[in-house]
Formats: structure tokens, C-alpha cells, sequence
């Protein structure tokens, strides 16, 4: 992997795979480039995909943490992927991208797949429940905790967290616990940031499986009203763990608009 440094020095490693225009992935919570490398390889017959380890993963630095150290990261990334690139975030990573945008992050194009934001009475309260359980366990050493909370609050029933505890990938998992707290500050109380959204001037893309819960698919749809210049898009039988398969070519299809606006141009 290639590694840029970030505002504060913070090295952030990178992955740049296939030719054309631009693209760079943004995953969520507990993952890293490799989590996105699926995407990326279906992606990069038609795109230059660039995916990179978030701060205190993988082969990235930690340094500092926050929501604007990470704006800084994807600002370095996005620079190392080329003039124009555009974005496209999962699930945490979604909110990030859009609050880089928000922050004046120059993108060409900008698609999320269900930023995990809970807005109404209830989700909020739900959030903020997460948030000081999240901070206790972390705070107490409790790695483990920390991702079965996650887990949990995101829809997997505790049989499987269970199997999951006793599988090889669950060393790394835990190792990426801190990690929770960066994504649990992006989505701040859970409530859509409209304001601040507002700032978005990229046509975006907002994305949510057809088989997530109620809430996901509302949450989504807010999201993209909330958007000056957005579309939303459901995608038939898909849930919180989009196929790549099915989720590609829905992405290379809208990004590729934006080779032919240049073009145009």
C-alpha cells in the first residue's frame, strides 16, 4: 500500500487499483481497504478505485482522533486520487463523506449507502443509549463488549454475535474497537444534520436495501430530502450488508456520469 500523510502528520495508507476516472471508497465501522477490496476489483474495470485504511486502522496511523482529523484523511486520499475524483461511503463512512462535502471537500460526484443516522425521539434516544454504553466499555478496557454492542445495535441477534466471538475473524474485530468511538462522533446525536447538509453541492446518490429495517429505509429517504441536489435508490432484496455484485453496477452507472458531463464540457 501507498501512504499519504494527513494534516497532522498522521500517515494514512491507500490502495489505487484499474484505470479511468477517479473513485474513492469510504467504509464504515470496523472495517478497513481490504473490507472494501470486493467492490473496488468490480469497480476498477471502468474507474481508478482507490481505498484506504481510516485512522487507526490497518496500515494507517492513529494520531489524533475526531471528526475533523478524518475529514483531513479523506481530503489527503482524495488529493492522491486525482483531480475531480468522486466519493462513494458506507454506511459510518457515508456520513463522513458527507460531512467532508459539507466541509467544502471538493468531489465530483458523491453516492452513500445507509448512513446509520436515527433521527426521531426514539432514535435519538437509542443513539445516546449506544453512545455512553460505547464509552463505558471502551473507557474500561472492554474490547470484546465494544463490538458486540455494535453488532447488537446494527441488527445482528446475539446467536450469531455469539459464533461470531468463537470465529477466527474476531481478533481483528476487536483490534479495530477504538476505532467504534471515530464512527459513533461522525453520526453525532443520530438526528439528519439538514443545515449543515446544505453546504452538499455534489449530485449525490443515496442508496438503501430494500429488505433493511423500516427505519434504515426512512432514515435514507430523509437523508436525500435533506440533500440540495440528491436521488434516493432501493435496491431490491439487499440489506445493511449490500452484495458488491449487486451494488456495482448501480455505482459505476451513476459515476459515469460524471465522465460524460466532462466530456461535454
Amino acid at each position: 500500500m501507498d501512504r499519504i500523510l494527513s494534516a497532522d502528520s498522521t500517515p494514512i495508507a491507500y490502495r489505487r487499483q484499474g484505470e479511468g476516472p477517479p473513485l474513492v471508497l469510504v467504509g464504515g465501522a470496523l472495517s478497513t481497504a481490504a473490507t472494501d477490496a470486493p467492490l473496488a476489483a468490480l469497480l476498477a474495470s471502468r474507474f481508478t478505485v482507490v481505498t484506504y485504511d481510516r485512522r487507526g486502522r490497518g496500515a494507517s496511523g492513529s494520531g489524533a482522533d475526531g471528526v475533523s482529523r478524518e475529514i483531513e484523511d479523506l481530503a489527503a486520499v482524495v488529493g492522491a486520487a486525482g483531480t475531480g475524483a468522486s466519493v462513494f461511503g458506507m454506511s459510518s463512512g457515508g456520513a463522513l463523506a458527507l460531512e467532508a462535502a459539507a466541509a467544502g471537500l471538493p468531489v465530483g460526484l458523491l453516492a452513500v449507502y445507509e448512513p446509520p443516522y436515527t433521527p426521531g425521539a426514539s432514535g435519538l434516544r437509542f443513539k445516546a443509549r449506544c453512545t455512553d454504553r460505547l464509552h463505558r466499555l471502551l473507557a474500561a478496557g472492554d474490547r470484546a463488549g465494544a463490538v458486540e454492542l455494535f453488532l447488537t445495535a446494527t441488527g445482528v441477534d446475539p446467536a450469531t454475535v455469539a459464533r461470531m466471538r468463537r470465529a477466527p475473524l474476531w481478533p481483528g474485530l476487536e483490534a479495530l474497537a477504538h476505532t467504534l468511538a471515530y464512527d459513533d462522533a461522525l453520526l453525532g446525536d443520530g438526528a439528519i444534520p439538514a443545515e449543515r447538509f446544505a453546504a452538499v453541492t455534489a449530485r449525490t446518490l443515496v442508496v438503501c436495501g430494500g429488505f433493511s429495517s423500516a427505519r434504515a429505509r426512512a432514515a435514507t429517504r430523509t437523508l436525500a430530502e435533506a440533500l440540495p441536489r440528491a436521488r434516493h435508490r432501493t435496491l431490491t432484496g439487499q440489506m445493511r450488508e449490500v452484495a458488491p455484485q449487486v451494488l456495482a453496477p448501480v455505482l459505476a452507472d451513476f459515476f459515469a456520469r460524471d465522465v460524460y458531463v466532462r466530456q461535454a464540457s
